[in-house]
């Protein structure tokens, strides 16, 4: 069931309606009584939780494996100086 806001025409007064599609929309303020008019909403937004929902989630097998292959390797850091009696100089 959607939640539809609602504006008075006399006092101001905004709030939400949780209602049924088929609902009539109502028709007074509930503070002063007024003339109120539903408002046009942007809707819920919709929050996908879970596997499933992308079609990456149902690659197969040899399809992750060719995609990993594909990703060039990460560069190793550079070996630290060497510490011992051949680092030192005269």
């Amino acid at each position: 069931m959607p939640t539809y806001e609602y504006e008075c025409r006399r006092c101001g007064h905004r709030f939400e309606k949780f209602q049924g599609i088929k609902d009539q929309p109502l028709q007074r303020c509930p503070r002063c009584r007024g003339k109120i008019e539903r408002l046009v909403g942007t809707g819920a937004g919709i929050l996908f939780k879970g596997t499933g929902f992308y079609a990456t989630d149902y690659r197969s097998a040899g399809y992750r494996k060719a995609a990993k292959a594909d990703k060039p390797a990460e560069a190793k850091p550079a070996a630290p100086p060497a510490s011992g009696a051949a680092a030192k100089t005269k």
